[in-house]
């Protein structure tokens, strides 16, 4: 029986993968904007900045495709190169302030979406997801950090 549970579980994550990125993909284009540079901009926005090399390794893409999609992201005024301060030698990629603003309209939106899907759910049922998500996810992350 827990096996049934468990391949129950698998499909519905799968469905409601295909459905959130489908209507996240609706959203990104709204703006303009490519889900790996929304990832990017994510990325970039929590650390602060980082080297085409780091994004390159935390995206797992080649670094010659990151520095295409910052080229991108550079002429759409979402992110900038500098020099790093200490080492010359190196470029850092920070977001601006339109990167950090189209970010907050996309999770903004993708916040919607979601509490319309939940909002037949009762608070405790809502809460009841969001612990059980958060420990699935905490399980799966530790394989992953």
């Amino acid at each position: 029986m827990e096996n049934n549970h468990v391949e129950a579980i698998e499909k519905y994550l799968r469905k409601i993968d295909y459905i959130v990125r489908k209507n996240g993909r609706m959203i990104l284009n709204d703006y303009n904007l490519t889900a790996p540079q929304f990832t990017a901009l994510q990325i970039l926005i929590n650390s602060g900045g980082m080297t085409i090399s780091e994004l390159s390794q935390k995206m797992d893409l080649a670094c010659s495709t990151i520095t295409d999609l910052v080229d991108r992201m550079e002429k759409s005024e979402l992110v900038k190169r500098t020099r790093d301060e200490k080492d010359k030698r190196v470029v850092r990629v920070t977001t601006l302030k339109k990167g950090g603003e189209v970010l907050n309209k996309v999770m903004d939106k993708r916040i919607s979406f979601l509490e319309s899907k939940l909002e037949n759910l009762s608070s405790e049922e809502k809460e009841s997801l969001m612990n059980a998500l958060e420990k699935l996810y905490i399980n799966m992350s530790d394989e992953y950090s």
